[in-house]
């Protein structure tokens, strides 16, 4: 009987996981390859920021699973994951409504051979309250398109404001001084600058205030004190008033409270602040660290059980420096790659390989403007490259991944269809 290998979470590390999976077992009827995901369609989540700020529109650049599936010889099902029976190789997914409430689907059991855990992260409150209540988060592509909305609302109301005569500004505050809260805040700045072309021209850059607020020393911990001191530099020049040192203690609508004493009033608030492996996860029965994540074995293998394989930001994978990997992009796309490799070796009964973590160093954009980042090569070392090279490394990590689902000769037609479409369509998505 043919084995059947589940992939649960759609995200950078699974998608290419099933693809690869799919072209050297599902096509040639070696294994069942079933693709699982609460969602229809695949955004690379890097580019969630841009979703928000309106610089991207993610109805022409998402990918359908179906289609993607039928390409590339696996299953795709839609379904939301929320328990494995270990005993009997099974999984649960919850029942599935529609947009209206209305039963699409009855709570489903789906039996495995081998099943990946891919199912990513979600953002860290850290318990803080109003946190959850009070703040945008930017975890899915649903959530990046509702704040766009809101982001434009906000804009038509401050620009309506200007027009009657009134002094009038928007105030948007980013907790978190990573690459998430860093990119939005440049986002930002940019689409405010494009508004203008599109009809809304009272408004210019200095009706917009940012305020990005970080509770470490400085910005950016995974890049270099010099580069992270050049990002800050760069978004004080572009007007966003960065605040570090500084821990917000919660939240409330329409302010974020700083300390004991000082209260930061804003229209909209982000919390970009640290990401955990979703919660539930720590209810599988399995070995999690305190971030939920579920505790790997050299192989990416559960250490409770050989047939659960884990990949991306809910693997905990502790390195031969006691460190874990990061929850990066690059991770998921080595450990997809180590997967795809020990999963095929397993059904051969062959002996695994291990995973080696190879760091490439960290890009950060600011959004049009500039790019800064550190390269690692082979041997540990580090190149700092900044400006139209930096830029130019960061769009190519996401053309990886591109390349790693389609193919070189797909990823050129993308290339130029991209091109195409941008002398066509608005710079900014204006709805």
């Amino acid at each position: 009987m043919m084995k059947r290998i589940v992939v649960i979470g759609g995200g950078a590390g699974g998608l290419e996981l099933a693809t690869q999976l799919g072209e050297k077992l599902g096509r040639k009827k070696q294994a069942e390859i079933v693709l699982i995901d609460r969602n229809n369609t695949h955004l690379w989540k890097p580019l969630l920021h841009e979703v928000a700020a309106g610089s991207l529109d993610s109805d022409l650049d998402e990918l359908s699973y179906r289609g993607h599936g039928a390409q590339h010889g696996f299953r795709f099902l839609l379904g939301d994951f929320c328990g494995i029976d270990r005993d009997n190789k099974t999984i649960t997914l919850r029942p599935l409504t529609d947009s209206d409430d209305e039963l699409v689907l009855g709570e489903r059991h789906i039996s495995y051979d081998i099943v990946v855990l891919a199912i990513g992260s979600v953002t860290q409150d850290f318990g803080i309250s109003g946190i959850a209540e009070h703040c945008w988060f930017l975890d899915s592509t649903e959530q990046a398109e509702r704040f766009h909305q809101k982001l434009l609302n906000q804009f038509l109301r401050v620009n309506q404001r200007i027009e009657d005569g009134a002094e009038e500004q928007l105030s948007v505050g980013i907790v978190g001084g990573g690459a998430t809260g860093v990119e939005l805040a440049a986002e930002l700045v940019h689409s405010v600058k494009l508004l203008s072309i599109y009809g809304l021209d009272k408004l210019d850059r200095s009706h917009l205030s940012i305020t990005l607020l970080e509770a470490g020393p400085r910005l950016l911990p995974a890049l270099p004190e010099r580069l992270a001191s050049d990002v800050e530099k760069q978004l004080q020049q572009l007007g966003v008033n960065v605040r570090v040192d500084t821990a917000v203690t919660s939240a409330q609508a329409g302010r974020l409270d700083i300390g004991d004493e000082e209260q930061l009033r804003t229209d909209l608030q982000v919390w970009a602040a640290g990401v955990k492996a979703p919660e539930f996860i720590s209810e599988l029965g399995l070995t999690t660290r305190k971030n939920n994540q579920l505790v790997v074995d050299q192989y990416l293998r559960s250490i409770d059980d050989d047939s659960i394989y884990v990949i991306g930001d809910c693997a905990g994978f502790q390195m031969a420096d006691d460190k874990w990997t990061p929850p990066r992009a690059q991770t998921a796309h080595q450990m997809a790659a180590t997967a795809a490799k020990n999963i095929r070796k397993q059904l051969a009964d062959k002996p695994l390989t291990s995973f080696k973590y190879k760091d490439r160093g960290s890009l950060v954009s600011l959004s049009r403007f500039t790019a800064v980042g550190n390269l690692m090569g082979s041997r540990s070392l580090s190149m700092t490259v900044e400006g139209r090279l930096a830029r130019l490394a960061y769009a190519s990590l996401y053309r990886m991944h591109q390349r790693a689902l389609h193919g070189w000769w797909r990823l050129l037609l993308m290339l130029l269809i991209d091109r195409v479409s941008h002398a066509l369509r608005p710079r900014l998505k204006l709805h």
